[in-house]
């Protein structure tokens, strides 16, 4: 028998399910996922009512995710599945409640890039809108990771990521005028690399 569970939200991320668990969307309409991939991420939003968007570089992927929504939600209009960039988002400002963004920011190539990449992803938020952002962080591991420069680092699981530390989410979050509705969170996996989550709400 398939896992109910899995059958309801997909192989979405556990602490996009916690935001779910605790009823922060409730009042929300529109969501998109910036780098959604092949929609692990917007299974739940397809199956209950919501109006979903996605963008990502990957043609192949936004192709799977039209199939996607095409068998979950016959309504949801294809053409908001489009290709594109983080940081180039096809879209007018204000437009949506939810934005997710996955495991995206940390692809950053430089500290210009990433700012670019945020402030695209924040400008189509509506205000009183959520951002959910997934990015790898440094956070619990700064001497284990080596400095490439303009932010990049390589960390020990040998990959070469953009991280953040708790300092420039904060300071990003006071930046762009918005205010955490969930605590920084970060996840060790065995000190080979860390994944935190950043949890902030368009205050205007």
């Amino acid at each position: 028998m398939k896992n109910k569970l899995q059958e309801s939200f997909g192989n979405i991320d556990i602490y996009l399910f916690d935001q779910l668990l605790k009823g922060t969307f409730d009042d929300c309409k529109s969501v998109i996922d910036v780098g959604c991939g092949y929609g692990r991420n917007i299974v739940y939003f397809l199956k209950s009512g919501f109006e979903v968007f996605g963008v990502d570089q990957n043609a192949a992927a936004i192709g799977e995710v039209k199939k996607l929504s095409k068998q979950l939600a016959p309504a949801n209009p294809l053409e908001n599945f489009r290709v594109a960039l983080a940081e180039a988002l096809p879209f007018g400002d204000y437009t949506f409640d939810v934005a997710i963004s996955s495991a995206v920011f940390h692809f950053a190539k430089s500290e210009e890039h990433f700012d670019r990449m945020v402030r695209s992803v924040w400008r189509i938020l509506k205000p009183g809108g959520y951002m959910f952002a997934r990015l790898a962080s440094n956070i619990g591991i700064e001497n284990l990771v080596v400095d490439l420069g303009n932010g990049r680092c390589r960390l020990p699981d040998g990959s070469d990521r953009f991280l953040v530390d708790q300092q420039t989410l904060l300071d990003y979050t006071k930046k762009l005028n918005g205010q955490l509705f969930e605590p920084i969170k970060t996840t060790n996996v065995q000190n080979l690399r860390c994944m935190t989550t950043w949890c902030v709400r368009k205050m205007g």
